[in-house]
């Protein structure tokens, strides 16, 4: 039976970005099962103590800069630092991928495409068509994915996996939690590679 781990993001988030693809190729190797957990974090932040970007310390912001450009050459990527269309409010482009998994699709390929959409291609993941068309080019049915995405239902799905988060104690995107043990931000994969690999014991903060 395959390991279960809890994937928790959201589409804005560079971090999550960056680290997707070296993500799912672990889930590959692992043969793991994803539950995909869309989260606002926004109000994750608020819950737990963090800050919108836009209000923290000037400090914080220019070395978030020089980190995304670490990255960006570490994994091997091109991407804009500040993408035309960043931030914007991840409802409804969450809700899509929401609702997707509602209607028991892997959405993967979806995420491959809208990250890079946002990161790389500038696009706009708040319109309704580009949403559409990046669904639509996955082999998913764009259209009905983000009508169903405005939906009470879909909301509340959103509404619990914050719930599920605080819970868990994720304050941040990306976070995996397995068998319990957070790993918070994809320059934890590593580490979260090594728990694969020797399957050992998670760790606590009881100690």
């Amino acid at each position: 039976m395959p390991q279960s781990i809890d994937y928790y993001f959201s589409l804005p988030s560079p971090w999550a970005y960056i680290g997707h693809k070296l993500f799912q190729d672990l889930v590959t190797a692992y043969n793991l099962k994803v539950n995909y957990k869309p989260v606002m974090l926004g109000e994750l932040f608020s819950e737990t103590g963090g800050l919108p970007l836009g209000k923290r310390h000037p400090v914080r912001q220019r070395y978030r800069m020089v980190e995304l450009q670490r990255w960006r050459a570490k994994r091997g990527l091109d991407f804009h630092l500040q993408p035309k269309h960043w931030p914007f409010d991840p409802r409804l482009p969450d809700g899509v991928v929401v609702a997707a998994i509602e209607a028991g699709f892997d959405p993967d390929a979806l995420l491959r495409r809208a990250f890079a959409a946002v990161w790389e291609g500038q696009l706009d993941l708040s319109d309704t068509k580009v949403l559409a068309k990046l669904a639509d080019d996955s082999g998913l049915p764009g259209s009905e994915l983000v009508e169903r995405a405005a939906s009470a239902e879909i909301a509340a799905i959103y509404e619990q996996n914050q719930r599920d988060a605080q819970a868990a104690d994720v304050f941040g995107s990306p976070a995996y939690v397995l068998n319990g043990e957070v790993f918070w931000g994809q320059d934890r994969i590593e580490l979260l590679a090594d728990a694969l690999k020797s399957q050992r014991k998670p760790y606590t903060s009881q100690v």
